[in-house]
């Protein structure tokens, strides 16, 4: 089975999953390059909990997790099969990494994962499984998560992380083609710079609230999946944009691919 790459995916506002944009055909057209993964892997921005879990139903259950969006949004529906025996071994990879992971039968799929998936692999024929983020995990340690998961691309599982770079929702601007503040452009530049040089501590820095990161990421729930995807580069191999742009001016769509 060939090896999978891993993903990080801006994902910004659950309406891109109604639009078509040159975010959505990007990952149109990546997905229809890649290997059909025998299961997809997403590490969720919108799952916060103590402890990492993992979704384990067999038939994982669509959340709509926002509220106060157009119906439109509410009849969208995706429902992938889940995978019970990954979702053992993730949380036994992770154990052994020295991450207790808890798996969690009851939780859906939310937004992180379907709103992105909608657009890579609409018939819904690939198992969909989600992993939390620890809230009580340090932030350089979610490179070591990545690389504990790093071998299921081997064995044909998507890896994905979900988030945002940039992801300021206090400073948003109900205009989806707004300007993006120069903050917003610089912070994107500056990630992208340390990614390129490998700085892996100065990116764990960057999520947390100095002042390098106040309007970027007040909050370091959209960032963290990008430092587990990091975390998945092996020796060799290179991370690259794939797609960048920006959305209500102070949300960064930055996607990139470690292959």
């Amino acid at each position: 089975m060939k090896k999978m790459p891993s993903l990080f995916i801006g994902h910004g506002s659950p309406m891109n999953v109604l639009a078509s944009s040159p975010w959505s055909a990007s990952l149109r057209e990546l997905a229809a390059g890649l290997p059909l993964p025998s299961a997809i892997l997403v590490v969720s921005a919108h799952w916060l909990s103590p402890g990492i879990r993992v979704t384990a139903a067999a038939s994982p259950v669509q959340m709509y997790d926002f509220v106060g969006f157009p119906e439109s949004l509410y009849r969208v529906n995706y429902r992938a099969p889940g995978n019970p025996a990954l979702a053992h071994e993730i949380a036994d990879m992770l154990a052994n990494a020295g991450f207790p992971c808890r798996e969690d039968a009851a939780r859906g799929i939310d937004h992180a994962a379907w709103a992105v998936l909608w657009h890579m692999y609409p018939a819904c024929d690939v198992p969909v499984l989600e992993l939390s983020l620890d809230y009580r995990l340090a932030f350089r340690k979610w490179f070591d998560v990545g690389k504990a998961l790093g071998p299921l691309r081997e064995k044909g599982v998507l890896l994905i992380g979900s988030g945002n770079i940039v992801h300021n929702l206090y400073e948003f601007d109900s205009e989806t083609d707004a300007q993006p503040y120069p903050w917003t452009v610089a912070f994107n530049a500056l990630v992208k710079e340390k990614i390129q040089v490998r700085d892996w501590e100065s990116l764990a820095g960057y999520a947390t609230p100095t002042e390098a990161s106040r309007k970027a990421v007040p909050t370091p729930e959209h960032y963290i999946p990008l430092l587990t995807t990091a975390g998945t580069m092996e020796e060799g191999e290179n991370i690259r944009v794939f797609h960048e742009s920006f959305q209500n001016a102070s949300v960064a769509m930055t996607s990139y691919i470690v292959e």
